[in-house]
This record gives C-alpha cells, sequence and structure tokens, in this order.
C-alpha cells in the first residue's frame, strides 16, 4: 500500500510579479508525496490553472478523491481516465512519474524515451513595470540569450518592447499579452517585431477570437498558450497558429504533454514548453517536454525567493538537467 502525504505550499516572490490578468507576490502550490515499500518517497508539486479558478485547495480536494486508486498503484495511463486536464491530474502524474523512476532505478528522462538530458536555454521573464523598469531590468539581463517580456495592452507595447531590445540587442524575445490586444494592437505591431529581436508572439489574442488569426501570415510565429490544454484542442489551432505553449497545468501532467508533442510535431506546429509558475519541483518534468522544444519558459524559481533544496541550477539562461535527488 502506498502511503500518501497531500498539503499546500507558498513559495515568496522576489519581487511582484504583474502581467494582465493581475499581480502577484506569493505562489501558491499543491504537494503530493508517495512513499513506498522499501522507503521510496516520491513527490510532486503543481499550481494548476489559476484563470480558470484551479487553486492548491481545489486540487487536493480532488486529488482525495482519488486516493484510494492511488494507494492500490494507479498506473499513469489510469490517470488520464479518472482526472480531466489540469492541476490535480498534473500532480499526480508528477510524483508517479518520481515513483516509477525509484523504483525502476531509470532516470523519468529515459523512460520517457528520450536519448539524452541536455542542458537547454531557457527565457526569463520580465514581468509588467513601466518602461524605464523594463530597461533597467533587461540592460541587467542583456547576456541571456532568450528573454520572455510580459506586455498588457493597454499602453505603448511597442516603445516597451524597444526600451527592452535597447538594453538588451543580443538577446531574443518571446512576447506575451496574456490575450490583452486586439486586432488592431496586432496589425499595428507585428510587421515592426522582427526588427526588435522578436521570435515568438504568445497568445495575443483572448481565447474566442482564434478565429481572426484564421489565414494569416506574419514574419514572427503566433503561439498557442491559453487556447491549448491537450491533444482533443490541437486540430482546430492548424491555420490559427504556428506553435504551442505545452504547460503540464493545462494538459495534466507529463503523459499527457508527450502525445500533444508527438502529436503537435506531426501536424506542424513549433513547440514551446511553459509554466504556471512554481518550483524547482514544479518545473521538472516540463523539463523533459524542454528537451523536444524550440522554446522553453521554465524560469519559475528565478522569480521565487526561495526553492527546494538540490534545486535545478540555471546559468545566465540556461537550464541545466534536473537533479535525480530532487525528482526523476
Amino acid at each position: 500500500m502506498i502511503g500518501i502525504t497531500l498539503k499546500t505550499l507558498s513559495w515568496s516572490l522576489s519581487e511582484p510579479f504583474k502581467i494582465s490578468r493581475g499581480e502577484i507576490t506569493h505562489v501558491e502550490a499543491a504537494y503530493l508525496e508517495l512513499r513506498g515499500p522499501g522507503g521510496v518517497i516520491a513527490h510532486g508539486e503543481a499550481c494548476g490553472i489559476n484563470y480558470e479558478g484551479e487553486t492548491p485547495d481545489s486540487i487536493i480536494t480532488a486529488v482525495s478523491a482519488i486516493q484510494d486508486d492511488i494507494q492500490k498503484g494507479l498506473t499513469r495511463q489510469d490517470l488520464l481516465d479518472l482526472l480531466p486536464v489540469g492541476g490535480a491530474r498534473n500532480l499526480v502524474d508528477a510524483a508517479l512519474w518520481d515513483y516509477e523512476a525509484k523504483t525502476s532505478g531509470q532516470p523519468a528522462w529515459k523512460l520517457a524515451g528520450l536519448s539524452s538530458f541536455e542542458t537547454v536555454v531557457c527565457a526569463q521573464t520580465i514581468g509588467i513595470r513601466d518602461v524605464k523598469g523594463y530597461a533597467d531590468r533587461a540592460r541587467s539581463l542583456r547576456d541571456f540569450p532568450l528573454l520572455k517580456i510580459k506586455v498588457g495592452g493597454d499602453g505603448d507595447d511597442m516603445a516597451i518592447l524597444e526600451a527592452v531590445h535597447n538594453a538588451a540587442p543580443n538577446s531574443k524575445l518571446i512576447v506575451d499579452p496574456n490575450q490583452s490586444w486586439t486586432m488592431d494592437h496586432l496589425t499595428d505591431y507585428a510587421a515592426r517585431l522582427h526588427g526588435l529581436g522578436v521570435v515568438l508572439l504568445e497568445q495575443p489574442l483572448p481565447v474566442d477570437g482564434d478565429a481572426e488569426l484564421e489565414g494569416l501570415r506574419y514574419s514572427i510565429p503566433i503561439c498557442a498558450d491559453e487556447s491549448i490544454h491537450d491533444r482533443s484542442e490541437l486540430m482546430a489551432l492548424r491555420g490559427k497558429y504556428d506553435a504551442i505553449n505545452i504547460k503540464l497545468d493545462k494538459t495534466g501532467g507529463l503523459t499527457e504533454a508527450l502525445a500533444l508533442a508527438r502529436d503537435a510535431q506531426q501536424a506542424g506546429f513549433q513547440l514551446m514548453v511553459g509554466c504556471m509558475a512554481g518550483s524547482s519541483l514544479a518545473m521538472a518534468p516540463g523539463a523533459i517536454i524542454a528537451q523536444l522544444c524550440g522554446f522553453v519558459d521554465l524560469d519559475g524559481p528565478l522569480l521565487q525567493s526561495t526553492d527546494w533544496e538540490h534545486a535545478i541550477d540555471y546559468d545566465s539562461g540556461y537550464m541545466m538537467p534536473v537533479p535525480r535527488v530532487l525528482w526523476g
């Protein structure tokens, strides 16, 4: 019988983090620990999809409802049928991957079918602030190869991007309006983005505006984020988006995320892996998907003032492989 501990975690941020939907000073997460025979201890962490109403408490409630199944040896494939997409399934899936790695003696990346587990370029995110604040922060990160810029659509976002580019001219940029742009913004800005080092535009329009992207082509690939959870929504994005952002809190875990990544590659989409914030433990399963992606945004731990012992190492915009003592 597998033992279970469920609890909430709260990680303080090194500074308030603001996007178009609001501002936070702490990251709230759910934590699951599994204890098996022989002293095996495995664990996972998930934040859930906060803009869809998920909270650590709602995640714990959903996981508690299948506690008996987990204790009896629930498999990751069984889990796909028991819980829907979202943070609860991600939490259990992450812990099951860690449990399987520790009981089999095989690292999670090998269990996932990868041939290697390498250092990757990881975006460093700059949250919403005034234009001078953007420039100052970008200047401090000017040696980082990839920056992700959060914008809000309620000011001159081009002035922001120009300030960032001037402060960090060698950095490539991902721009993320978090659904805050209109078609007027997109039409006005799109032709100018390439000259500012922008390599990806993430979810510019609200989800219900996806149809407006049908058949449009820009010099910068457009990436779906809030518009995609799992494989069931993938084909509806063809002809509208060039890339998809895979987040494990959206897919409901690494198991579905790997399947989504394979299907998306076959359908011709570029791949990005992102996160809903969180510690090194929350990022760890996503680091496996990162091996398949052209764009990686797993910098959650860098926004926090504290992290787990044996945390993932980040160095000037590069994310190192996950320490096995932490996860997987």
